[in-house]
């Protein structure tokens, strides 16, 4: 009995140790778990299941459950947050060079978006993220190309058919200038209160790709999917330095790499969703219209040539992204 005891106390501490031992990576995301880069984040955690064993424990919060969209960046920076996928127009509010992938109509599509930033560009700016925010990019992540998703028919074709349209737009003031050069006006609201606003006429649109609006149900409460196509928009799998640091070399080349697998995951599933789903939406009822995209395109990109937001950009950096093939 005294050696069941025995053996039962040094199994408990051998568990107690090992899980001592696991490396805690934290996930704070305001992504719906329908949404894919929701799911993405099991590909990574099971990644590292398989190629380091009972090394990472991480822990998936989705729905914003952990912290507010947009709350992530300082978290991870306090050290309170470990992994997290950020968006340029997060990382623009420290590093105002980055506010040139939050502008409309520069990436041209998910291939030209992945080129320039697994490239000398994204390394050179991610250099500036982790020198000045304390967190490290590990891999550039597809959230999809935005339109315009409205809850009253309007029939848009220009920049002007949009004017007085209170369009949802995230709280920064990039993601507000984004609305603002579509010819809308952009009204700041919390992801999670984007439906609420929509079937209460809070707000009278809101901007997101396909798949985000399929995952979140907002074709539940619109009427009209207007395709601008004016941001083909990234975020970015990203970790705290401090996690990251403690690493050693052999875990930081297994955590990349996992990173990797699910951006991949994700923009493969994201790309694919985006061709079936205008057919998705016109069978729900809505109107999905493709509007005079040529002159969003010269109104967007005059908006942003005349604002304080392009004077941060690096120098030759526009052209530098046009030149990416």
């Amino acid at each position: 009995m005294k050696l069941n005891r025995l053996f039962l106390a040094i199994s408990l501490v051998s568990s107690m140790a090992l899980a001592q031992a696991q490396t805690v990576l934290r996930v704070s995301t305001p992504a719906v778990p329908d949404d894919w880069h929701a799911k993405m984040w099991t590909v990574m955690k099971d990644d590292l299941a398989k190629s380091a064993p009972k090394q990472f424990d991480v822990q998936i919060n989705l729905n914003a459950s952990l912290f507010k969209q947009g709350a992530e960046p300082a978290a991870m920076a306090r050290g309170n947050l470990e992994l997290s996928a950020i968006s340029a127009q997060d990382i623009a509010k420290i590093v105002p060079e980055y506010s040139i992938f939050t502008a409309g109509y520069i990436i041209r599509d998910p291939a030209h978006l992945n080129k320039v930033h697994s490239g000398p560009i994204g390394a050179e700016m991610a250099k500036l993220v982790s020198e000045k925010m304390d967190i490290t990019i590990l891999a550039p992540l597809y959230l999809g190309t935005r339109q315009v998703n409205l809850r009253e028919v309007k029939s848009v074709r220009t920049p002007a058919d949009l004017k007085g349209v209170k369009l949802r737009m995230p709280g920064s003031k990039e993601w507000l200038f984004l609305g603002e050069s579509l010819g809308a006006t952009p009204t700041p609201l919390a992801f999670g209160e984007v439906y609420l606003g929509l079937k209460t006429g809070t707000i009278d649109g809101q901007d997101n790709p396909l798949p985000t609006v399929k995952s979140a149900k907002f074709y539940e409460v619109t009427k009209e999917i207007v395709m601008t196509s004016h941001l083909v928009d990234g975020i970015f799998i990203s970790i705290s330095n401090k996690a990251w640091n403690a690493m050693n070399a052999d875990q930081k080349a297994k955590v990349k790499a996992a990173a990797i697998k699910a951006a991949k995951y994700n923009d493969e599933n994201r790309i694919k969703d985006e061709s079936t789903l205008v057919d998705f939406f016109k069978k729900e009822g809505l109107m999905v219209i493709t509007p005079d995209v040529p002159a969003f395109r010269t109104a967007v990109q005059a908006a942003y040539q005349k604002s304080d937001i392009s004077q941060a950009w690096p120098k030759g950096m526009l052209e530098r992204i046009n030149a990416t093939k």
